[in-house]
């Protein structure tokens, strides 16, 4: 496995300011219309930016942006996944209720084993039997 930091698309290290889509795309070797496909999917890194221009908002990156799309893009290209992938499981991670069915599916289909029984869990199933068992 390649190390991220040794990356093709890793940007290189520049003293200026943020810069426009258009330069980004170029440093992290992509286009501006993949940088806007992969921002509507939630692949890049949120911006607290104001509007700029004639009331649109012209985005602009830093290097840590740069950084940060660029290990997705190596994401994509090493396990040979598209965008929507990424995104899907960053979803997947984010949300507890997708990941619960998620990993049902995954259990139906075989390809999961059911998640262990914690001994928490079994405790409390314990408790709740001794206190139903014992009513007056």
């Amino acid at each position: 496995m390649a190390a991220l930091d040794d990356a093709p698309t890793t940007p290189e290290r520049s003293t200026g300011g943020p810069v426009p889509i258009s330069t980004a795309a170029e440093r992290v070797g992509t286009t501006a219309r993949m940088l806007r496909y992969r921002e509507g999917l939630g692949l890049l890194p949120r911006t607290q930016e104001q509007p700029t221009g004639r009331g649109h908002r012209h985005r602009r990156f830093t290097e840590e942006d740069l950084r940060t799309i660029a290990v997705g893009l190596e994401l994509e290209r090493e396990f040979d996944i598209p965008p929507a992938a990424l995104a899907f499981a960053l979803r997947v991670l984010a949300e507890p209720e997708v990941l619960a069915r998620v990993r049902a599916h995954g259990e139906r289909l075989g390809r999961l084993a059911a998640a262990p029984t914690r001994a928490l869990d079994f405790e409390k199933e314990k408790a709740m039997r001794l206190l139903h068992g014992h009513r007056p």
